[in-house]
């Protein structure tokens, strides 16, 4: 049976992690929550380094953890990063990666070469890690996960430990990870531009406990409680590059259902991204807008109209093609324009961002 699934509890004093997951066995699964949320315990049992009493983990059929056994952490095929890099300091970068290769019996699935070159770090092989930089040392620390030939990858807060410009150095290469290797990636993080960024699927914690998952894009337009990634609402829509208007520097993005103009930001046509669209930056009209400063106009179809967190507030969800958009209106609005599901809208879209 092909998927990760995932059911433990644990108790701790003033702390409970009870969950029961079905995952997906491919792409990036992001743990969401707050501090204490439970992901990092959880990411923890699913590599054996915490037993819980009652617990069950299996990875595409194979068990790794039931009531009658027990794989223990060194003997299941996966890498883990840790919150910090944790390197051997008297190894070179290079005899770090070698490290782990005594584990691998298998036919690799990335070869040490492989790794290197995935994550740009060629160049630092002979250094020692006090010579490293903390971006430098995490992409080891990454490339060493994957040395072990493991069929499952684990991340716990990889860029936690980072500053700003430290974290926007080594996201291009956790994307290249997700892009180009078939490993299945468990990613822990409270960062929304993280998630939002490198997410397929979304596992949202609190005090222990699931309360939403999902795919990302699915899950974020959810209206029972809209999900929400950082301050606002927001969608994710999976694009790509397709003209560049030199005269007034604009980019226009392609996706199904629709296409967006926005600032360029200096990459290709046929480059594929992924954008955010927030609820506030959406308004909607009954009739086609006329002379309007807002260029990007859609057509879609209003889906349902939810609540927000102020009372004189509505989330309204429109479906465009086989997207879906959020706009923010006020509950005065909401009524003035008739809105009700089914109804035919235009969609206005102020303002597009990328995810970078």
């Amino acid at each position: 049976m092909d998927g990760i699934h995932a059911r433990f509890r644990l108790d701790w004093p003033g702390f409970t992690l009870d969950i029961d997951l079905d995952l997906p066995a491919a792409g990036v699964t992001v743990l969401f929550g707050h501090s204490g949320s439970g992901k990092t315990t959880l990411l923890r049992c699913m590599a054996g380094l915490e037993r819980p009493l009652r617990g069950h983990f299996s990875f595409n059929g194979e068990i790794w953890q039931d009531g009658r056994r027990w794989v223990p952490t060194h003997k299941r095929p996966l890498g883990y990063v840790f919150q910090e890099a944790s390197l051997f300091e008297h190894l070179s970068v290079m005899g770090n990666l070698r490290y782990g290769l005594k584990r691998v019996k298998d036919v690799q699935r990335i070869s040490l070469g492989h790794a290197v070159e995935l994550l740009g770090i060629g160049h630092l092989l002979d250094r020692r890690p006090a010579r490293l930089s903390g971006g430098e040392r995490q992409r080891v620390a990454i490339a060493r996960a994957l040395a072990v030939n493991p069929r499952l990858l684990l991340m716990d807060e990889p860029l936690s430990a980072l500053d700003q410009k430290r974290k926007r150095e080594i996201l291009p290469y956790l994307e290249r990870l997700h892009d180009e290797l078939e490993i299945p990636i468990i990613y822990v993080s409270h960062s929304p531009d993280e998630v939002l960024r490198l997410g397929d699927y979304l596992v949202a914690m609190e005090g222990g406990r699931v309360v939403a998952r999902g795919p990302l894009a699915e899950t974020l337009t959810r209206l029972d409680g809209p999900m929400r990634i950082g301050e606002d609402p927001c969608v994710i829509l999976d694009a790509t590059v397709g003209i560049i208007d030199a005269r007034w520097h604009l980019a226009r993005i392609d996706f199904p259902g629709g296409n967006l103009w926005f600032r360029d930001p200096g990459l290709p046509v046929g480059r594929r991204v992924r954008v955010r669209v927030l609820a506030r930056d959406v308004s909607l009209s009954a009739r086609p807008p006329q002379e309007s400063s807002i260029q990007n106009i859609l057509t879609g179809a209003v889906e349902c109209i939810g609540e927000d967190e102020h009372p004189g507030l509505a989330i309204v969800r429109v479906r465009v093609g086989p997207n879906r958009l959020l706009a923010r209106l006020t509950r005065r609005a909401v009524t003035a324009l008739n809105l009700e599901p089914g109804m035919e809208i235009w969609v206005q879209v102020k303002s597009v961002a990328l995810t970078d």
